[in-house]
């Protein structure tokens, strides 16, 4: 089934279960791979955020110092990652044109990719929304987005996704462990709300996408000091009134993987696949990881 065929009966399925009523049906992750990616551009590190053709065989990574790399990937018979090749790189600019510096301006955390191919990058420090035509353009200014608790230096618009053309955008924290994330939407240049999802104490949420069977996939982390990083990912399904039928599909280990902050949700011909990048925070102790689960409902 081709997978635009296969996105919309997803999405339909998922419409519909939510108007009979019925309960979201039992998903569990099987893990497929991990990839140590590495690169010897002074840029290369730093990935906070993935999006893959839906095939999953063509890439784009963001990392947190304003760089987009994009290339295809190299899969073995069983679909494990064997390579990544990039094919370009570019310096993401501002609206006038000029290459983004690291720190308070160039602090790029989410990537989300329209149908139109248009890409869509959040930043924190001076926290807003950019859109770029092509990796080389100039940003397309934007309104900025509201003012929300939690969204301090560094704790910005983390995690994004698009769906139908309307960006879905969630801030890292929120005001306290107690109160819900909100949901920001972004569309025709105005700001709105698509509900709360609820929080978990620690858990701050880093990247989203939308799989293509409808539903709102969400990875999360908390960092236990020496501890290392443990991750999480949550779906739900993002309805008029909000976030519906949430499940947790995984909850890793301490230091099992590094510091996942991207994901990319698509179909790999046996069941929707989940793929996720590590930031290494440019530090020698750590490394940039794929890692890649299959869902099985």
């Amino acid at each position: 089934m081709p997978h635009r065929r296969r996105r919309a009966l997803g999405a339909f399925l998922s419409l519909f279960l939510i108007a009979a009523g019925a309960p979201a049906p039992a998903a569990s992750l099987e893990y497929v791979g991990t990839f140590v990616w590495s690169g010897d551009d002074d840029s290369f590190g730093g990935f906070s955020g993935i999006e893959l053709s839906e095939d999953g065989s063509r890439f784009h990574a963001l990392t947190d110092r304003a760089h987009l790399y994009w290339g295809s990937i190299e899969r073995d018979s069983q679909g494990v990652i064997r390579a990544m090749n990039t094919a370009g790189r570019a310096h993401l600019k501002d609206s006038k044109g000029r290459p983004l510096p690291p720190g308070y301006t160039g602090d790029s955390e989410g990537l989300a990719i329209g149908q139109d191919g248009r890409i869509w990058v959040s930043f924190e420090g001076l926290d807003r929304v950019a859109l770029y035509a092509d990796p080389d353009a100039r940003a397309r200014p934007m309104k900025p987005p509201p003012k929300l608790p939690g969204m301090r230096l560094n704790t910005g618009l983390e995690a994004v996704a698009i769906r139908d053309g309307t960006l879905y955008a969630v801030p890292e924290r929120s005001g306290s462990e107690a109160e819900p994330f909100p949901i920001l939407t972004f569309r025709d240049n105005r700001w709105g709300r698509a509900g709360e999802i609820r929080r978990d104490p620690r858990w701050l949420a880093v990247g989203a996408d939308f799989g293509p069977d409808g539903w709102f996939y969400l990875l999360e982390r908390d960092f236990q000091g020496i501890l290392g990083f443990a991750s999480r990912v949550r779906r739900m399904q993002l309805t008029e009134n909000g976030p519906a039928n949430e499940e947790i599909l995984l909850t890793t280990r301490p230091l099992q993987y590094d510091n996942l902050e991207g994901i990319a949700v698509w179909h790999d011909g046996q069941g929707i696949r989940l793929t996720m990048i590590s930031d290494d925070n440019f530090l020698f102790v750590q490394r940039t990881e794929l890692v890649e689960y299959r869902l099985r409902d």
